[in-house]
């Protein structure tokens, strides 16, 4: 069975209207707020987004003007209530390699995605956003960072490697303008980047003018320190340490009893 064979009912999965209820209207309040950092590098007239869910970065380009729009995902995102026309969405296995594009857009999303998939298909997946543009947005989940079905967790400068393997340069365009916009989500304000084609230069000299004009970045965390935040959290607790935090904690509120 084909990708374009799969239908909604055929799918087990936790993607369901419920899932994306939840999740839909700070997806669409983000994309309002980031997709305009990305129209200043270019104004695409054409759009595609692998691993859409139910579109709401599509419609948020439609609003600004982009004519043509195509979602990629998952045929369950029928039934959780599209935002785009279904026509502009084609139902695809996202855990495969896709099939050779028949065409190459403006711009390439994939946000909050990669994270879902198999660490096999991590250079697989960048190959195939590369194909699909010059310009991709790109945003995914560090390691520690919590959600439904998160399975491949890297840091940022993995997946630049990824992208550098393909001809394609990062630019942090997006986070130093949406770092402290609270009506963007807080993973996409940490995670998205922006790889352009190194060999269109025009593209590349606009990154770095865009770049260049962003205010510095103040609020980071060294990805080795947050690791180790990480570890320290969830290690597992021996029965004597265990013991000694009742002991401490109980002796800690006998003080304070006392001192009242």
């Amino acid at each position: 069975m084909t990708s374009l064979e799969l239908t909604s009912t055929e799918q087990m999965t936790p993607y369901d209207h419920d899932f994306y209820g939840a999740q839909a209207a700070g997806s669409e309040r983000s994309a309002d707020a980031v997709l305009p950092v990305v129209f200043e590098l270019l104004r695409p007239t054409s759009v595609v987004d692998v691993g859409c869910g139910v579109g709401t970065w599509l419609a948020a380009a439609q609003r600004l003007g982009v004519d043509e729009v195509r979602g990629l995902d998952g045929a369950y995102a029928i039934d959780a209530g599209l935002r785009i026309p279904k026509d502009r969405f084609t139902p695809t296995e996202l855990a495969v390699s896709l099939p050779a594009p028949v065409r190459r857009f403006d711009l390439a999303m994939s946000l909050e995605v990669a994270e879902h998939l198999p660490a096999a298909r991590s250079d697989s997946f960048v190959a195939d956003l590369c194909a699909l543009a010059d310009v991709v947005l790109f945003s995914a989940a560090i390691p520690g960072q919590l959600g439904t079905d998160h399975i491949t967790l890297e840091f940022q400068h993995t997946w630049a490697d990824r992208f550098g393997g393909n001809g394609y340069l990062a630019f942090d365009i997006v986070r130093p303008r949406v770092w402290h916009d609270a009506d963007v989500e807080a993973f996409y304000r940490q995670n998205a980047l922006v790889f352009v084609n190194s060999a269109r230069s025009d593209l590349v000299s606009r990154a770095a003018e865009l770049v260049a004009a962003n205010p510095p970045m103040l609020d980071v965390v060294h990805p080795e320190l947050l690791a180790f935040w990480v570890r320290r959290a969830t290690r597992p607790v021996s029965t004597s340490q265990a013991l000694r935090h009742v002991g401490t904690s109980a002796k800690n509120a006998l003080r304070r009893r006392f001192i009242r």
